[in-house]
């Protein structure tokens, strides 16, 4: 199983994008101007203290309890690095980078495969007692479910770093919750959680690299030791910062609520579509959905003009799955309308 395969190398110049769990609409003013304003001055080391204020007051954390990365990918091979583990255990199907951080660094890594049959939900009771380091998404990455956050805090305990991959949070929408349902990022009573966070996904920053971590500073101090010198750029740094303003998260929410809509829209659409199942109830960027003979679906769909992830590379899924993009309702009324072209010529 690859599990350093991931939706870009589905892309190709030419097709539809469903594969990238990445929004790809024009940059505000607001973020674009700062990230442009650094380029005529990178003679200077970088320095994180404001971006790093700016995220600690967003979150409700101390200074301390803040670090920031190269992208959410850099902070699970700090984990990897800085966690002597005797038993880490990643819950699947979720993102393969925490697993192929951890098998790089040399740890044995055990898996908790959640069902299907469960809506892949998360039951912390799968989690054996002895694991000291765990690792799962909310909303999880490719099944797209939001485990409610007291499921997620459940496996916290003494001598135990719960590391949550929160990279799609920010794509989660609830009527009548303010900010962003089942997130644990402004908790500071679990022992040993680490919540990770990515500006990648909402505001199409893949290639700028900008993440963080944030945890007790006893942890972050250990991560802060494995990170290189000045590892997030000054651009980056920038991005970070405006970001945590109070008008990004404001129209982050703004582009949280459209996106619900959107992917009400594209799952309702898929259910109606023959031998399609949708994982789950989708809460976040994407859906993932089985069929027969996924893997030749998908190479049709290619020639058709539309890439989509393939999800036999995902601990737990297996042939029959795809994963897909949320777009706006055009997007996805017209791919749609290809998948079902496709299947009904497969008959």
């Amino acid at each position: 199983m690859d599990l350093h395969h991931h939706g870009d190398a589905e892309v190709a110049p030419g097709l539809v994008d469903l594969a990238v769990n990445v929004r790809r609409q024009p940059m505000p003013a607001w973020l674009a101007d700062p990230i442009a304003a650094t380029l005529t001055d990178l003679a200077a080391y970088p320095d994180a203290t404001r971006a790093t204020e700016a995220v600690a007051r967003r979150h409700g954390r101390d200074l301390r309890e803040v670090l920031l990365t190269a992208g959410a990918a850099q902070a699970f091979v700090l984990i990897a690095r800085a966690i002597a583990a005797r038993h880490p255990v990643v819950v699947h199907p979720q993102f393969t980078e925490p697993e192929a951080a951890l098998r790089n660094a040399g740890h044995e890594v055990g898996r908790v495969v959640l069902r299907e049959q469960d809506g892949f939900r998360l039951d912390p009771a799968l989690v054996p007692d002895d694991a000291d380091l765990v690792f799962v998404g909310n909303p999880t990455n490719p099944t797209s479910v939001l485990h409610p956050a007291e499921d997620v805090a459940e496996l916290a305990r003494p001598g135990r770093v719960l590391v949550v991959d929160e990279a799609f949070s920010d794509t989660t929408w609830r009527t009548g919750v303010d900010g962003e349902p089942e997130s644990l990022a402004g908790r500071r009573d679990l022992p040993g959680l680490i919540v990770l966070r990515s500006l990648t996904k909402t505001w199409g920053l893949a290639g700028l690299r900008i993440g963080y971590a944030l945890a007790g500073p006893d942890l972050i101090t250990r991560l802060a030791a494995a990170q290189p010198l000045w590892a997030v750029s000054t651009p980056a740094l920038a991005a970070a910062e405006a970001c945590a303003s109070p008008v990004a998260v404001a129209a982050e929410r703004g582009i949280a609520a459209a996106l619900a809509a959107e992917r009400d829209h594209l799952v309702a659409g898929l259910r109606g579509v023959p031998d399609v199942t949708v994982a789950g109830d989708p809460a976040a960027a994407f859906v993932a959905l089985r069929l027969p003979g996924a893997g030749q679906v998908r190479l049709e769909l290619r020639r058709r003009g539309y890439a989509v992830r393939r999800g036999d590379t995902f601990p737990g899924l297996g042939a029959d799955w795809l994963r897909v993009a949320v777009r706006d309702t055009a997007t996805s009324d017209a791919f749609l309308a290809t998948l079902t072209d496709v299947l009904k010529e497969r008959q």
